[in-house]
């Protein structure tokens, strides 16, 4: 069996990660802005005030992609460009790059995947309480509305939220990515408080006549290290792959949330807004043991048996299909669209010019098999997006990992396709 028809080959970005020029034309600061110039907050202090220049260079990014031949480029929006202060009068400026991106995108044949929030909140928002307040889900929307009213003429898919589940743990329960806030289980209003945030900008959206609207989640399949861990496993499933799709896809939370204080009766209708597709994002696995202490259900272990990246994450493919046979099973499933497949490996130029990046060679064509396993088993996948295009600010690693298909020399900024870009290119290039 074939790919459907229309499918879509993609690549990945987000604008902290690769826009730069934080401080140009009106934009302000980002809670990662914060972040990363706190000491000790990002490895060796590295900040995205930089980045990859994409601010300035993305004409050449645009002409990367159209050589690598993605009929789609999924990219986000940085709401402290459009709204400095997180609320009130659009910067007109800051919405002026994303139409001239956007333009010189279809120009080139690729249909442009806006994503509206990728991590970066105005500061003044986190000042005012972040997503921990309510209020933030309604600046959320207004952003949203700002946004599509300027861009749904031209751009189709949306994605609301990327991954809200980082934007929880790893922002405000471990603290260890922006704001940097360690509430551990008192954490979780930042999670319904992002999903009524999402379903808001779905009513928003619609309002200004977007066509195609998602959510993306990160998921992680849950093995438990013994069966004696099971109730540990079960618990991390729940909070990793359930807490951000049940209330989306079913209407009701799991069981962790029942008797929240902070979750209205009349939020559950407004989280549960009809979607057009559901975004996944995978990476790895995660084996789980029963916690000896602490206030977190479960403890993490380490899966050694399989190879792994250049970040230690383990390389299992099959967990891939696992988890999306699992979705197929749990939901309801609107389309699904793969918004983030990819792999960090300590890429180098060699002495002739070429990054040969045979190892994320072999992920990729492992994954995109098992997908399209899911695929031939009656799945419905539309679209691929490899992470990323671009080596890239890699949240508190910072510049040390490198997922692109292109290399960037920070230094100089010169970009060079790496053998996986070729290799991409011949996959998805339609056999004459």
């Amino acid at each position: 069996m074939g790919l459907p028809e229309g499918f879509r080959w993609g690549v990945a970005t987000a604008a902290y990660q690769i826009e730069g020029a934080v401080d140009e034309d009106g934009r302000g600061p980002s809670t990662w802005d914060t972040f990363a110039h706190t000491p000790g907050r990002v490895r060796d202090g590295h900040t995205g005030d930089i980045a990859c220049d994409h601010y300035h260079r993305w004409p050449e990014d645009v002409a990367l992609m159209a050589g690598l031949g993605v009929g789609s480029y999924r990219f986000s929006i940085a709401w402290p460009r459009v709204q400095p202060s997180g609320r009130g009068p659009v910067n007109p400026k800051g919405l002026d790059f994303y139409d001239r991106l956007v333009d010189g995108l279809l120009a080139a044949g690729i249909a442009p995947a806006a994503t509206l929030y990728h991590w970066d909140l105005p500061q003044p928002l986190e000042d005012a309480g972040g997503w921990m307040s309510r209020d933030t889900a309604y600046r959320f929307a207004e952003f949203s509305y700002l946004a599509a009213e300027r861009l749904t003429d031209r751009v189709e898919m949306w994605i609301t939220l990327n991954e809200p589940v980082v934007v929880m743990a790893y922002g405000y329960a471990f603290g260890v990515y922006a704001p940097g806030r360690t509430l551990m289980l008192g954490a979780l209003p930042a999670a319904h408080h992002q999903l009524l945030g999402h379903g808001l900008a779905v009513n928003a959206l619609r309002g200004r006549g977007a066509r195609e609207i998602g959510l993306t989640n990160h998921y992680s399949p849950a093995w438990a290290a013994t069966p004696d861990d099971q109730p540990a496993a079960d618990a991390f499933d729940t909070f990793m792959n359930r807490l951000f799709t049940d209330p989306v896809l079913l209407g009701r939370y799991p069981d962790v949330m029942a008797d929240a204080s902070f979750v209205r009766p009349e939020d559950l209708p407004v989280i549960a807004t009809p979607i057009d597709f559901l975004g996944v994002n995978y990476y790895q696995p995660t084996r789980l043991k029963n916690p000896a202490e602490g206030p977190l259900p479960f403890d993490i272990t380490d899966i050694t048996e399989y190879p792994t990246t250049g970040m230690g994450w383990p390389i299992v493919p099959e967990a891939f299909l696992s988890l999306l046979r699992s979705l197929h099973s749990r939901y309801s499933l609107p389309p699904l669209y793969i918004t983030e497949n990819g792999c960090s490996f300590p890429d180098e130029i060699g002495a002739d010019g070429t990054v040969d990046d045979s190892s994320r060679i072999e992920f990729l064509d492992a994954h995109i098999k098992a997908m399209r396993t899911a695929i031939d088993e009656g799945i419905d996948i539309r679209g691929y997006y490899a992470w990323s295009l671009l080596d890239n600010f890699e949240w508190s690693e910072g510049y040390h990992p490198r997922f692109g298909l292109v290399h960037v020399d920070y230094k100089t900024q010169k970009r060079t396709p790496k053998r996986s870009y070729a290799w991409y290119r011949d996959l998805i290039t339609p056999s004459p």
